[in-house]
């Protein structure tokens, strides 16, 4: 948990993080190490360099280290593992459901586990859609629009195939979607992850919470448009976070714009985790503040305290029903273990 200067306790729920298997082992060609080397960038560019990895550990890291990263030295509380396949990259998986599960299985009340599927697959992306939920009993899914299927190169969230799909979330009460609309990822297609179709599918399905991982950068001003519209669309802040160390004046436009247009209650932290780890991203987002002149642009917006903690996890464990003040007594009488069993 994480502690203020003045000695408030903070819940922190990390709403995205992954628990991947990069290594060249597992690497079906060349896309895969383009990939996951496309990550490595983006963590070795944006991260303070005291909290930078090896590669080696980068590609594929133990559950001793994400039990560590988050509980022990980080200070989320709980975090929910995002899947991603790619299975035209990996051989296993990229982020699979079921090694997920596995690992999460060691701290139950700490891991919130998600799926994913491919509505590209037709009817075997509705059988698996019920094997999840028969089986891991999941409360939300990962999409992500610009993954390879053969000689696809992408879908739409709009896609006739995708909304039988989400019909039948709906219908099995899956209600939390998480879809990735952010930065490319070497070699996937930019436009892939376009915002345009969360608006299609979050007026069609007003029941299902449509979580927009990275808030649409580079498309900033697109997604806000929606999200201001859609009152069932939110703002994942993986991705965004790191700019408040490399680029503060920057992280405070994008924080600004969401604030004046989207609003404190749809807001939702993730460290994007094992891109970075959320320990400095907890602590320099807890100190920041957003720069008089860009704040007086946007109607006086600020990032007061009340407003960070529905940040880092009130928001999200109002989306997966979690009752904090419950779980912080579990947690209480369960703490961290100094290494993991």
């Amino acid at each position: 948990m994480y502690t203020t200067k003045d000695g408030k306790e903070i819940f922190v729920l990390d709403g995205h993080t992954h628990f991947w298997d990069a290594s060249p082992e597992n690497q079906s060609n060349v896309h895969g190490e383009q990939f996951i080397d496309c990550f490595y960038a983006y963590h070795t560019n944006l991260s303070p360099p005291e909290h930078l990895w090896e590669k080696g550990r980068f590609q594929k890291y133990s559950a001793d280290d994400i039990y560590r990263d988050l509980f022990v030295d980080g200070p989320d509380d709980m975090a929910i593992i995002q899947s991603t396949y790619l299975r035209d990259f990996y051989k296993d998986g990229f982020s699979s459901i079921e090694r997920s599960t596995d690992m999460a299985s060691r701290h139950p009340e700490r891991f919130i586990v998600n799926g994913s599927f491919d509505p590209r697959d037709g009817q075997k992306a509705l059988e698996y859609i019920h094997y999840m939920k028969e089986t891991f009993n999941i409360q939300g899914v990962k999409m992500y629009t610009a993954e390879w299927n053969g000689e696809s190169k992408g879908w739409a969230l709009n896609d006739p195939e995708a909304y039988k799909c989400f019909e039948l979330c709906e219908k099995l009460g899956i209600r939390n979607i998480h879809v990735h609309k952010g930065p490319t990822i070497r070699p996937l297609n930019k436009d892939a992850f376009d915002v345009h179709d969360v608006d299609h599918a979050a007026t069609d399905f007003v029941n299902l919470n449509w979580i927009v991982e990275h808030c649409g950068l580079p498309r900033l001003d697109d997604f806000c448009w929606i999200a201001t519209q859609e009152s069932n669309v939110y703002a994942g802040l993986a991705v965004a976070m790191p700019f408040v160390h490399s680029r503060p004046r920057y992280f405070g436009e994008v924080m600004a714009e969401l604030l004046w247009w989207v609003g404190e209650d749809k807001l939702l932290f993730g460290s994007d985790y094992a891109i970075w780890t959320p320990g400095w991203l907890v602590d320099q987002f807890w100190n920041y503040q957003i720069p008089e002149d860009i704040s007086a642009e946007r109607g006086g917006v600020q990032l007061t305290d009340e407003i960070k903690e529905k940040i880092l996890g009130l928001n999200a464990a109002k989306l997966y029903n979690i009752d904090v003040a419950a779980k912080k007594a579990e947690l209480g009488a369960a703490p961290v273990q100094i290494a993991a069993e």
